[in-house]
């Protein structure tokens, strides 16, 4: 649709339109899945317009349950003259039938003898009525309006369809010897629904069976394509003769409450995927087009029969797969039959294609660097943090820094892996700072850009730019984290982001547990890689300080793979470096039991304790004229000022404390 909605777009003049029309093509267009900026260009040729106010309005924009669509846009450009297509609209019999489903359907033919109209008519009745049903039509009974048009009044009410068929048979090469004469130009109507044989207004109506469907707005092929895709419960699909073709749809209702109920749900299923349909067709006393009668030199042609799903029920079980998504059920010894093979792994060990990872850490820990570094190590090739990684084309989304930090922050990473030749062109930027949208408005606009373009990775940097809902809550975080996988199922790619640790000492938890917000965080991906910084002390403390350097752990919880071993790494902006000595394998946490047990000196004996002091009033008086204070000391152990008096207590042969002041009572060893 994604054409004939522009060209409907460029047919409505926006001087033309009134504030709210002008909103709802707005809806429209974000519904399916355009840009702002599609709004914003066509707005700007009214002397309305204000620059920016398009995007203000379209990031209040949340949706609704009966939301506005493409169709609208349509509509409006209809009103004003535009047609979807050229000729008049009418189908033959040799016309194509084109249809863009995934499924292929049955293909719709004419009937044997397409030659006889009593044959369509009585094919028509047979398929709709019983014999004793009482059937409705109009041919003759007609009148013109101001307009000049022709109007079809009460007709014929008292006839049943037993008695049709008879008159059809007994006068098979002549049409009006059983349903009357008809104005060559007006054609002819019958109704679809029994009567009682006394009128035929709704409360004659004696069964509820079907509704009609019927829709000028698209092409005829068109729209039995989209009744076909729709997967409609079609007893009956007859020409128009004209620019619509009327599905008799089964609508199987006990009572005309029930009807007028389920023909609503039908219609607005129908208006938000995308088909516009006479909504002034609803009454169950509706008249539809009669097969075989001519009309403006045309066949009102029955087209098919039972086609579709074959009741109401089993149409619900259709929208309910739509509307839900929902895969059919499937034996198990099939699906072992079929032993489908498994995705490639795009991280070794760690993710596969196709699937969703999350990348947990504090604040400051570089994880906009590590994600880069992931994409850089999918575009080469190359090995991240030690995991080998299948070679492919990586989108990056990045919606926190600005444009030009971003380029150079991958500039600075490939010089300092020392990457001289970069497979550049399979890395794509999408930089939103500043036009973020929430995700679930996102997603659209990403499927629609990445289509086609053999990506293996989208990497979302970072989430809280776009989360929708309240962080904290299960159910929100669900339909948040439920994007990802639209992501993962309509591209191919596998989903990576990040999100930032929930406040307080993290050491003690599960790498699971850390991020903020709700548990549905930890157990949505299929791979939650943590990192958490770890707790230096002594010289390792100050040699990392003096290099401007971090140390982190790299901890796992995975669905497809075993836990990975703790992986531990330095920080030396802008790469994360792999220890590889043992050295950061014992050192704790921040905020661990052992980090602290460690910095109140409560694992250390007395001597210990007194190297620690030490070693830290050397390393805080370099500069001589700089008196070292408790406070100094604390901060470079990484302890309470309290535990600083407390150790110096412990040796007054050679430290004094002075009212926060450490002086050396005697020069250290």
């Amino acid at each position: 649709m994604d054409n004939l909605l522009i060209s409907a777009l460029s047919a409505v003049d926006v001087r033309d339109l009134s504030y709210v029309e002008w909103m709802n093509v707005g809806m429209a267009l974000q519904h399916e899945g355009y840009p702002c900026s599609v709004w914003d260009e066509w707005s700007q040729n009214d002397q309305r317009y204000h620059p920016g106010e398009c995007a203000r309005k379209w990031n209040t924009f949340h949706g609704s349950g009966t939301p506005i669509t493409g169709a609208t846009i349509v509509q409006l450009a209809k009103q004003r003259g535009w047609k979807p297509f050229e000729g008049n609209g009418v189908m033959d019999w040799n016309d194509t039938i084109s249809y863009d489903g995934r499924d292929t359907p049955a293909p719709i033919t004419p009937p044997a003898d397409e030659g006889k109209p009593t044959v369509e008519l009585a094919k028509y009745i047979q398929t709709l009525f019983r014999p004793e049903d009482y059937v409705g039509y109009v041919t003759g009974d007609v009148r013109q309006n101001e307009d000049g048009g022709w109007e079809p009044l009460r007709g014929v009410f008292s006839r049943t369809a037993g008695e049709l068929l008879a008159s059809l048979a007994k006068y098979p090469d002549d049409l009006g010897a059983t349903v009357g004469d008809w104005k060559p130009n007006v054609g002819g109507w019958i109704r679809f629904n029994p009567l009682d044989g006394t009128g035929a207004s709704d409360r004659n109506v004696t069964d509820f069976r079907y509704a009609l469907v019927e829709s000028d707005v698209l092409p005829v092929q068109e729209q039995i394509a989209a009744y076909q895709k729709l997967e409609l419960p079609i007893a009956c699909l007859v020409s128009s003769g004209g620019k619509s073709v009327h599905a008799i749809v089964h609508i199987d209702a006990p009572n005309e409450a029930e009807y007028r109920k389920r023909v609503l749900f039908m219609y607005s299923f129908l208006t938000g995927h995308g088909l516009m349909v006479d909504q002034a067709n609803k009454n169950p006393s509706r008249l539809s087009r009669m097969p075989g009668v001519d009309r403006n030199g045309k066949r009102q042609k029955l087209l098919a029969v039972n086609i579709g799903r074959q009741s109401w029920q089993d149409w619900m079980e259709f929208v309910e797969g739509v509307e839900y998504d929902l895969p059919q059920l499937e034996r198990l010894d099939t699906l072992l039959a079929e032993n489908p093979v498994l995705p490639e792994e795009l991280i070794r060990g760690i993710l596969r294609c196709g699937h969703k990872m999350l990348i947990s850490g504090p604040s400051k820990a570089g994880k906009s660097f590590l994600l880069m570094e992931l994409a850089i190590a999918i575009t080469e090739g190359r090995k991240w943090l030690g995991f080998p990684c299948k070679k492919g084309r990586v989108l990056y989304v990045n919606l926190e820094i600005d444009r030009a930090s971003c380029i150079h922050r991958f500039a600075n990473i490939y010089d300092a892996l020392h990457i001289r030749k970069p497979c550049a062109e399979n890395l794509v930027l999408w930089n939103l700072r500043g036009k973020a949208v929430p995700l679930d408005k996102l997603v659209p606009q990403l499927v629609r850009r990445v289509r086609d373009q053999h990506f293996d990775a989208i990497i979302i940097d970072p989430i809280y730019k776009v989360i929708t809902g309240d962080e904290n809550s299960a159910s929100d975080m669900a339909f948040f984290c439920n994007q990802f996988d639209k992501i993962c199922a309509e591209t191919g790619c596998a989903a990576i982001y990040c999100h930032h640790h929930s406040k307080g000492d993290q050491g003690n938890r599960k790498a699971a547990d850390r991020a903020s917000g709700s548990g549905v965080f930890a157990r949505d991906p299929d791979a939650q890689l943590d990192v958490i910084e770890l707790q230096l002390d002594g010289d390792m403390k100050y040699e990392a300080e003096a290099f401007g350097r971090t140390a982190w752990r790299l901890e796992s919880s995975l669905r497809e793979f075993q836990n990975i071993v703790p992986v531990d790494f330095w920080f030396d902006y802008p790469v994360h470096t792999l220890e590889r000595s043992a050295d950061l394998s014992v050192v704790p946490a921040k905020g661990s039991a052992d980090a602290k047990r460690a910095a109140a000196g409560k694992n250390l004996s007395r001597e210990q304790r007194a190297d620690t002091i030490r070693m830290a009033y050397i390393a805080c008086s370099i500069d001589p004229e700089t008196p070292v204070t408790v406070q100094m000391l604390a901060e470079y152990l990484g302890v309470s000022d309290r535990s600083v008096r407390d150790r110096v207590k412990e040796m007054p042969q050679e430290f004094a404390n002075n009212r926060g002041v450490i002086t050396c009572v005697k020069a250290p060893d």
